[in-house]
Order: structure tokens, then sequence, then C-alpha cells
């Protein structure tokens, strides 16, 4: 039933496409839209008005009906450097007129045509590849200055600062794209810190992406040039109504200074006591600075024209303290900071002059030291060198490296003057400052630590860029790893903007359609690969699904066209994509571990799947853009895709080729199979689950929906063993580990501790997380059901063994929640639905309902959980057996104590079908006296349940 609330005027507030936190738009028209909170219960908007005050002018547009999202800039554009204001007011279908809302700012970030004319310069006389290089001009204001604006980019990272202070609190300005197509400039307001007179800029300028090695073994190289290159201009405009522009040029000047050595994959090396600092106390970036021994800096090959950035800021975001401090059995030092994190450390330290602090870092200890061999060639090591001379009381100098990050828990801290102090060592949380907007909660505590890792995993690996990792020699943007993730990432944080950004990265590094591996493309010459390029398709429909981004698929349609074309080419006339170099269902968990593509799925089924799934997104994308002909044209194509996929690799009785849940879970989730064959490929799937003992067994490709595959034919329970199930491989398996993020294997880290032998291991890997989807949509039940949340989709699956489980999350309309609770026979479910929206509702009793806004409970009986069987023992079913957790358990107990290694191979290698015993599978596991045992322990339990039952 609905809770009656009373009206109230609805309030609106205004949003923007600027970077969270920030007022500057990339745009000279941006969409806007607008969230309105309201207590009127079934609350739909009829109209809504727009102001925009500019320079002084005030002009209105009015919006007829629903629309609040994604509004087109209804008035003329912006020009450069312009600021104005925003204000909604908004009135319902009930007649209600809501007040103006707060006005919301914007800025034009962007550059007028033909006024960027900086000049890229650098050291002139590098010492080394990736030297870091310090640069510096003065320049006098002639008279008050009434704004002041920096555009500032680099192909390398930057900070600048004006009379010592930095602009901005940005961390590795302007981060990574193809730097050869497309650089980011950066726009700051930095009218406070220029004074009229002599004033100073200074810029610290290091490699970081512009620099690194990038390839593996033997073929890494750096892409863009030996050394890091800066260019900016600051424009100055005068009370009086004049301008200037100041500008880097020859007249520079550059320096090496005390941060020596600079790497992402190395770390940094800095030396205090070179600190440009001269004899009067003035550093390098305030005027009036002695620059004996600066040399003219060199100008360098120019940065192509750079545009206003539209993805978020970087930033510290958190700061972490030491948790413990561990002695290793080498002796040595290590910090845990109780949680894998990206980022660097903050030192606050004394000592003498010349004393070297080493740090290293790593994810995990194995065998109680440091384990630093999944960083492969990435060093993650830093220096300081101390000064003796730190300004603090007692000559505290306090550090943190500037232009590189770690994936770590753990630092080893080498070379401390003194006696340690853990509160001297602070972790800082790096990442792309996204506003949060996901949240979800469940009563088993490895369900929630399971969704935290996902978070963590996210936020570690969202720099710039969606990376696959964030510690060893590699950090790129893989676009299998975010083509399976985007959905759980939108849930959880605003990613709009993020992924907005880096699809037009995507779309320049494709090659005659064909989308390379990592975006930007450091890895040589694009091929195809299934999964993987698909991201140009998927992507941008994601965005469309969680936010109604109809322009980013419009700028997008393209490169989705392009690479469906590339894929139906390569078909040909038999419209299966076969033979080929696949990626495929990578790590699988059966795959040996250093062959992680020998999957169970054969890589040509994955191939035509993704075939058919990339030619349908780009027919629904030609249908919503009104490009009738090729939505027709593209739609045909699939439907060909489909017929021959299920000709090649389904038999009549419903059986995939590949015989393994990645297969089952793609004919079902793409919908590649008819309605009336997805309840045999369902049961088949459940069955494969339940033959491997609720052990996941998918990979990069059938992780994300082998549960939606299951709850989709009716298989919840299966669906949530595979949740709950804590060995290995599965979810919830790292968790009894201590992970505190998303692995890259399922066995990152074996049972006995040590570091799966495999090359490619890290502790820092979302892909497997994107589990996250199915928590928030089914067992929470919290789904679009129309584009940026117009509709929701309330459908909650309540799972056994829970007693409550909910998700709440900031659409673009406002705040939706949906949840349940177990208690006392009943399950009641509960909602919030934001003003101006609808929902579906589907409660687990089969009732389906439509409602409007505001808070909603219902209540439905809980079904009675299946009662266990009364007798279990040796001549039950492997499959009884399995489903009876309390004897699968004390059959393993027994076995545990009698064989450990006999245990282990019992519990992986069984298959627990319905057609062989218990005593039959024993057999090659165990000798009479321990199957005599578990006989014993089973007839126990029995006994004790038929106990039970005659006095319930």
């Amino acid at each position: 039933m609905s809770s009656p609330v009373p009206t109230v005027s609805p309030v609106a507030t205004v949003l923007t496409d600027a970077p969270h936190g920030s007022d500057v738009v990339a745009s000279p028209a941006p969409e806007i839209g607008w969230r309105t909170e309201t207590t009127t219960p079934g609350w739909l908007q009829a109209n809504a008005e727009i102001e925009l005050t500019r320079d002084g002018d005030v002009s209105t547009h009015r919006v007829e009906g629903r629309t609040s999202t994604r509004v087109a800039w209804p008035f003329a554009p912006l020009a450069p450097r312009e600021r104005a204001s925003l204000r909604v007011r908004v009135t319902g279908e009930d007649g209600v007129q809501g007040e103006w809302s707060e006005p919301r700012h914007v800025v034009a970030g962007f550059l007028g045509d033909g006024e960027w004319q900086a000049t890229t310069i650098g050291l002139a006389a590098p010492e080394h590849t990736a030297q870091p290089a310090y640069l510096r001009t003065e320049f006098q204001a002639t008279g008050p200055v009434a704004r002041a604006t920096l555009y500032a980019t680099a192909v390398g990272v930057y900070q600048v600062a004006i009379d010592g202070v930095d602009v901005d609190d940005q961390v590795m300005k302007p981060g990574w794209t193809p730097y050869e197509q497309r650089t980011i400039h950066e726009t700051t307001d930095v009218t406070a810190l220029v004074a009229e007179g002599a004033n100073a800029i200074g810029v610290r300028l290091a490699g970081a992406w512009a620099t690194e090695r990038f390839g593996f073994r033997d073929s890494a190289r750096p892409l863009y040039g030996d050394q890091p290159r800066f260019a900016a201009q600051l424009l100055l405009e005068y009370a009086d109504g004049s301008s200037e522009w100041v500008m880097t040029d020859a007249s520079w000047q550059a320096s090496t200074g005390p941060l020596t050595a600079s790497g992402l994959y190395a770390g940094e090396d800095y030396d205090a006591r070179l600190a440009l600092v001269d004899a009067e106390g003035r550093g390098f970036a305030q005027a009036g600075y002695a620059a004996d021994g600066w040399e003219a800096a060199a100008e360098r090959e120019p940065i192509r024209t750079p545009e206003a950035r539209v993805s978020p800021f970087v930033r510290r975001l958190e700061e972490l303290s030491v948790q413990e401090v561990i002695t290793t059995p080498s002796g040595r030092t290590v910090l845990d900071f109780g949680q894998n994190l990206v980022g660097r450390l903050r030192l606050r330290v004394s000592g003498p002059a010349g004393t070297e602090i080493t740090l290293r870092h790593a994810e995990v200890l194995e065998h109680g030291e440091l384990g630093t061999r999944p960083l492969r060639a990435a060093a993650a090591t830093d220096h300081y060198t101390l000064s003796g001379e730190g300004p603090g009381d007692g000559g505290v100098e306090e550090w943190e490296p500037e232009f590189t990050f770690h994936g770590f828990r753990y630092a080893e801290v080498d070379g401390w003057p003194g006696e340690f102090d853990p509160s001297a060592v602070t972790a800082l949380v790096i990442h792309s400052d996204m506003e949060r907007t996901g949240w979800f909660e469940a009563s088993d505590p490895l369900v929630d630590r399971l969704h935290e890792n996902i978070v963590w995993g996210l936020r570690g690996n969202f720099l710039y860029l969606p990376t696959d990792c964030p510690q060893r020699d590699e950090r790129l943007g893989w676009t299998g790893d975010i083509q399976v993730f985007a959905p759980t990432a939108a849930f959880l944080y605003d990613v709009r903007g993020f992924l907005d950004s880096w699809l037009r990265d995507l779309a320049i590094e494709q090659v005659d359609g064909v989308v390379p591996f990592v975006v930007p493309n450091a890895l040589g010459v694009a091929r195809p690969a299934a999964a993987w390029g698909d991201a140009a398709t998927i992507v941008p429909w994601v965005l469309h699904e969680r936010y109604a981004d109809v322009a980013t698929i419009e700028r997008q349609y393209p490169s989705m066209k392009g690479w469906a074309d590339v894929l139906i080419g390569l078909a040909g006339p038999r419209r299966l994509w076969e033979g080929m170099f696949q990626f495929g269902d990578w790590l699988d968990p059966d795959a040996p571990p250093e062959q992680p593509a020998n999957a169970k799925t054969d890589g040509d089924i994955v191939a035509s799947a993704y075939l058919f799934r990339s030619a349908d997104a780009v027919a629904r994308a030609a249908a919503l853009l009104g490009r009738d002909d090729e939505a027709r044209q593209y739609a045909a194509i699939a439907d060909e895709v489909r017929a021959a996929f299920l000709a090649e690799y389904v038999t009549p009785a419903g059986r995939m080729m590949s015989d393994a849940q990645t297969a089952y879970a793609m004919a079902i989730v793409f919908d590649i199979a008819p309605a009336d064959q997805q309840e045999t490929l369902g049961a088949r799937l459940a069955e494969l689950t339940r033959l491997s003992g609720y052990r996941i067994g998918t990979g990069f490709v059938g992780t994300p929906i082998i549960q939606d595959a299951l709850t989709r034919t009716g298989h919840l329970e299966t669906a949530r063993r595979l949740l709950t199930q804590t060995e290995n491989p599965s979810w919830l398996y790292p968790v009894t580990m201590g992970a505190t993020t998303i692995w890259e294997r399922w066995d990152s880290m074996l049972p006995d501790g040590s570091i799966n032998p495999g090359e490619m291991t890290s502790f820092n890997h979302y892909a497997l997380g994107a589990i996250g989807d199915w928590l928030h949509r089914v067992v929470a039940g919290l789904a679009p059901d129309a584009p940026g949340y117009a509709r929701l989709r309330i459908q909650p699956h309540p799972l056994a063994g829970l007693d409550h489980a909910w998700a709440e999350h900031l659409t673009p309309y406002g705040t939706a929640r949906a949840g349940w609770v177990r208690a006392g026979g009943v399950i009641r479910i509960e909602a919030i639905v934001p003003a101006n929206t609808t929902a579906v509702v589907v409660l687990p009793d089969g009732r389906e309902l439509e409602i409007g806004s505001g808070t909603h409970e219902w209540e439905v009986q809980d079904a009675a959980p299946a009662a266990a069987a009364s007798h279990i023992g040796l001549d039950s079913t492997l499959a009884a057996v399995i489903d009876d957790l309390d004897a699968y358990r004390a059959v393993g107990e027994v076995l545990e104590a009698a064989n450990p290694e006999a245990a282990h191979a019992f519990r992986t290698n069984t298959k627990w079908s319905e057609r062989r015993e218990l005593g039959e599978a024993l057999f090659m596991h165990a000798g009479p006296d321990t199957q005599r045992a578990i006989a014993e322990r089973l007839a126990e339990l029995s006994a004790q349940r038929e106990e039970t039952t005659a006095h319930a």
C-alpha cells in the first residue's frame, strides 16, 4: 500500500555537465537537467521554466511535459569564459507551481577559435629519459585584475603554482588521452592568486603516461616521446576593460630540481636537498626568485590544440592510517593500511640531511613478506632524501610523491631515521572525483564485503580512464573490462562524463572500424576481439539506459556502426565470426594459469554471440536516431546472425555445442535463443552449476550475466547458492581470504596463501565485480525500466538465508530505493520512487502494479524454506548431498580430518549428479574407515532431523 503524504510545492535542483564539484562546462550549449523534490505522491511535471541570467540580461524558456533530463540548451550559445546562472521553476500536473530553484552557475571553459597560441616548452638538455622539469616565468599585472583565467595542458603531467600557491587541488593533470589526436586543457580561475604588479608562474612537470614504456617484455616503448612537454596561457582581464595574454614561449626558464626521477611504474625519487629555494627563502614559483643556473626553456614539438575537459578531475579523496606495523620474517618493516587502495604515501619525518627513505608497495603479503612478483617490471618504489631542514617544529619534513600512483595495501619502509612512528605515514587515496550515486546492503556480511570490494575496485581503476589494474606494468584502458563493468559502474557513481570522454578516445583510436584492445592504444596494431571491441557498441547504450543520454549515442554512432561493419565483414555470408584470435571467456577458472584464454566455452561461440549483440545494438541506435533504413538493415543482419548461431551452436534438444555456463548464459541473456527455448537452456545451465558444486565456471564474458540467466529462467535458488559459495572459485572465496578489492583471477591467491603462479595476477581488477549490477537490479530489485530511470522497475528477489537487502540510487530524477526485510513469516517490500517518475512493481507473490512517486510498502507471505531430507547417507545421490549444505559440510569435515588432499579433490573434482550415489563417489577418495566415519556422521545428522520433525 502507498503512504498518503501531504502536498507541498515542488523544489528543483539544476544539473549541468560540469565535472563534479565544478561549474566549468566544456560546450557552448551544454545539456542541462533538474531534479525535483516534493512530498506530493504521484507527482508528475506538467511544465518547467528555465531562466538564464547572463551579463545582467534574463532569458526564459518553457518546457512542456515531463522532460527534465538531458535537455538541449535552449538559449544562445555561451561565449568563451562567459559566466551565467540558471534557475528552474516547475509546475506539477496538479497545477501547483514551485518556487524558483537556487541558481546554478555555469562558466564556459572552452577557448575561442584561434585563441590557443601557446608555445610548447620543456627542458633544453634533459639528463635522461623522462626527466622531470621545473619551468617558470615572471610577469607584470599592469593594473587591478578583474579576472584571470589559466588554460594549461601537457603531454605529461603537471601542476602550476602562481606566486607559490598551487592553482587547484587536482592530481596528475591532464590525464591520459591519445595525445597526438586529443589533448585536454584545464580552465582555472586564478583571479585570487594574481596581484597587481610582479607575479610569477611556476610549473612542476613529469612524464607519467606520456613517457612510460608501454607494451609487454621487449616490445615496451614510450609512445609519445622521451620527454614531457608543457604549454599554457593566462588571460588577464583588467578592471579598465583591457586584457592581455601571458603564454609559454622561449622566454620562460627551465631547470631540474628535487624531483630527479618519476615514472608510473617505477615510482619517484625526490631529493629535498635540491629544493628550488633561493638565499632569501623564495621558491621558484614566487616573484623575485633568483634563478641562478636556470636555462632558457626549449621549444618542443607542438601540443595539439587542446579541448576543454568533460571528464571528472582526479583528486586526493580519502586518507587512511596505518592499521598495523608488521615485522616480516626477514626483519623488514611493513605497514598494513587495511585496504587495497590506489594512491601514494605522505610522510612526516625529521632526520639528518642525506637520509634516504625507501618505500616499496604491494597489494598482498606472501609468506609474510611483501608480495611483489605480480608487479612484474613495475618497481613501485619511491625514494625520499631528507634535507635535514624541515620547516615545521623540530625540522619536520612533509612529502608525498606527486606524479605517480601505486596500487597497494602494504608498504615496506626502509631507512627511517630513529624510531618509527606509524602516525607519521598516511595513505592518500586518489581517483577520478565522481559523484557517488549508488549503495547496496545485505544482511550477509560476506556479500556486503563483496559489494564494498566492487566499490573499491572501481575507485582504484577509474583514474582518468577505466583501467584493468592499477599496480603492475600495465594500467591500460582494456576495452573488455569496462564493457562488462559499465552497468555496475553507472549505478555506483555518476560515470557519464568519465565514459563520455573515454568513448571519444575509443572512436579516435579505431582504425578502419577496428577497436584496439586498449584505449588509448598502447599495444600496437588494432585487432578485432569479441567482447573487447564491443565496448564501442555496448558502453554508449549503458549511458543511454542509465542517463537517457542520446547525444553520446549520436556522436558515437559512426564508431558503433564502424565496429559492427568490421564484424559483419569478418563473418561473411555464414553470419558467424569464426576461426580468429579471441580472448574469449577470459580467465575461466578452469583455464591453466598461463593460458587464460583456454576457456570451456569456445571462442567462436563468444565471437558470434557478440556479433549478434553489436548488430542489434547498432539497429537500436539507428532507430533511436531516426535512421530507419539503417535500423531495418542491421536488425535484419542481427536476425540472420541469430539464426546462424542457433543452427550452428544449439542442438534441437537445447544443448550448447560448448556445454559450459558462459555459452548458455549468452544465449539466454543476449536473447539469441527464442523465449520458448530459454527455459530448456536455463535448466541445463542450472544443472551444470549444481554439477560443479555451485562453483562459478565463467570468465570475463560469462560472469556478468550468469546470474541473470539463472534468475530469468526460474533458478533463483541456484543463483543464490552460486552467490553465497565460499569455496574456490567463487565471488566470496576472495572475501574469506581477506580481499578488500575484486581480484583479476578467481584464485589470485591460493588457499595456502601463496600467489597464483600465473604471470598475470592482479588483486585489484573490477571485471569479475560486474555481479554488482545483478545485486542492485535483481536481489534488491532496483532497475531502470525506461532510459534514465524515467520509469523504474521494482522487482526484488528475496534470497533464502538473507534477512534483508536494499539498494539506493541517485537517478537523474532523484533518489530511488528498493529493498526488502524478512521477519515473522512476512517479507516487507519497500520502495522510494522519485518525483516525475513512475514505476512498474513486480512483487515476489506475482502481483504486478504501476505506481507513482513517493514512499511505498507492501507485504507478502514468506515462502517456507524447503525441508531438508530426513535421511541422508552413503546411498544418497550426489545432487542430494550438494543441495544439503549440512550434509555436504559433514562429509567434508570428516574427509578433511582424515586426508586434507583427498577432501580437496573430492570437493573440487566431484560432479554432483543425480545419477550417482555418495558412496560410489567416495570410493576413490576415502578408505573403509573414513567411509564408515562419514556414514556415522550422516546417520547422526539424519537422527537429529527426525527428532526435530517429531517434536515440531
